[in-house]
This record gives structure tokens, C-alpha cells and sequence, in this order.
């Protein structure tokens, strides 16, 4: 809708100084291309579901991640998720919620105009739509510092 350009033409009243799109595997690469405690939000829109077993280690939620994106993150910034298929949500959720580094957002969400986006505006978002099927989000926000409390490494196994 803006021509690629980042600058929101098209779209009266809104307009993007600091905007960048960037394909990457996010696995291995993110940390690299950003400060620590820099971002205000990250988005993980229908992500692969690796249904079988053993590629379940390539979803972008897992512990490991959930750390890299808490580290990235500001303080009190978002985390939000959505995807069409259940079986993921309920595995984002049991990241995220097993993560010392953030705690689930229930209040609000219907004002916040990123859920809107992320479930009407998306391309999948619409896909999904069209076809008829449900989708489910969460959205969790980044602990400061001074309220995480790490756990001992035994309760992750």
C-alpha cells in the first residue's frame, strides 16, 4: 500500500520514519542486527508449525528464543503471537508462560490496534479469514529486570 517505501503514503495521517523489513533466518541472526533492549515490539505472525515431532525444534517459540526476544525487547515492551493452528498456540503458550522473562497480557487487547492488525490486516490474517478457520493470539509483555526471577536450571527438565 505504501510502494514498498516505509513512509505510510496512502494511509492519511500516519507516517513511518523508522520502519525496516528484513528476511533473515531470525534463528541464528537476529541478536546480531539489533541493540539489546531496543525493540518496542515483536511480532510472530503464522509462523511454520513443524508439525512432526522432530522438527519441533525449528518453531521460532521456544525457550532459547523466548530469551533472545526478552533480551532484545525493552522493558515492558510486547511480545505478541498468533497463529491458525491451536496445537502451536497452546505450545506458544506454554513457552511463553514457562518463561521467566515475560507474563501474559489480558487487558486491553481489544483497544490495541497490533491485535487488530495482526488478525485483519496481515496477508495470512486475511488468507485465514477467507477460509474460514479461527485464529488465536496471545500477546505477553517483557518483564523489567528487577521483576525476573530466574529459575533454577532443574525445573526446566
Amino acid at each position: 500500500e505504501d510502494g514498498g517505501t516505509g513512509e505510510g503514503e496512502g494511509r492519511p495521517g500516519h507516517s513511518y520514519n523508522n520502519c525496516a523489513v528484513l528476511r533473515s533466518n531470525t534463528m541464528k541472526n537476529l541478536v546480531n542486527y539489533m541493540q539489546p533492549g531496543s525493540l518496542d515490539k515483536i511480532f510472530i505472525c503464522f509462523p511454520d508449525p513443524h508439525f512432526k515431532a522432530k522438527n519441533h525444534r525449528r518453531r521460532i517459540v521456544s525457550y532459547d528464543l523466548l530469551t533472545e526476544y526478552a533480551y532484545l525487547l525493552k522493558p515492558d515492551a510486547l511480545l505478541y503471537l498468533i497463529t491458525d493452528v491451536k496445537a502451536l498456540h497452546e505450545w506458544h503458550l506454554e513457552k511463553a508462560e514457562s518463561h521467566e522473562g515475560f507474563e501474559r497480557v489480558s487487558e486491553g487487547l481489544d483497544a490495541d490496534p497490533c491485535v487488530k492488525a495482526m488478525i485483519n490486516v496481515t496477508e495470512e490474517g486475511k488468507k485465514v479469514e477467507r477460509s474460514g478457520s479461527d485464529k488465536y493470539y496471545a500477546v505477553y509483555r517483557r518483564l523489567p529486570d528487577e521483576e525476573i526471577v530466574v529459575k533454577a536450571k532443574s525445573d526446566y527438565f
